[in-house]
């Protein structure tokens, strides 16, 4: 498998279920008289990060990691969504933005040292292959997670199908 084959598609089938999360949690809000900005700002505790932030980090974790491992750019995403529309939007640019790397891109790249932030003075540098398996999928799949996690523990009708896109 090449690396990535083991990358690209986990980012999109992910970024793909929660578009589809963020659709369900809308008609929800819908359905139930709920104001939207009352799910956008839930938590699931009050130290932790709200919905629109999760699904923010979310498409960062994505977007950065795969330009981190080709040697790209690595683009910077003001995060400024306040709605579901807003947020399906930077999901699909994500989405797109994901799509457009090429395999040949990835040659390498499993080797290749990544360096990257911890924080806002610190950075850390690993190779990619302990990049992608110890910082950038642990952290996608924490704020995917926890996405479904608050729209679930507010009463949003999903299972672990759509959280893997297979509704």
């Amino acid at each position: 498998m090449s690396f990535y084959d083991a990358t690209v598609p986990a980012f999109l089938q992910i970024l793909g279920s929660l578009s589809g999360l963020l659709a369900k949690a809308e008609a929800h809000c819908k359905a139930k008289n709920i104001q939207p900005d009352v799910l956008l700002g839930a938590r699931l505790y009050p130290d932790m990060l709200p919905l629109t932030k999760q699904i923010q980090i979310a498409c960062d974790f994505a977007g950065k990691s795969c330009a981190r491992l080709t040697g790209s750019e690595v683009p910077t995403t003001p995060d400024t969504e306040k709605t579901f529309e807003e947020l399906k939007q930077r999901l699909a640019k994500t989405i797109d933005y994901v799509k457009s790397f090429k395999p040949a891109q990835f040659d390498g790249a499993d080797a290749r040292d990544v360096t990257f932030p911890i924080g806002p003075s610190n950075s850390m540098t690993l190779s990619g292959q302990q990049f992608v398996s110890r910082f950038a999928f642990p952290n996608f799949y924490f704020h995917a997670a926890t996405t479904h996690g608050i729209l679930r523990h507010n009463g949003v009708e999903i299972g672990k199908r759509d959280f893997l896109g297979v509704s």
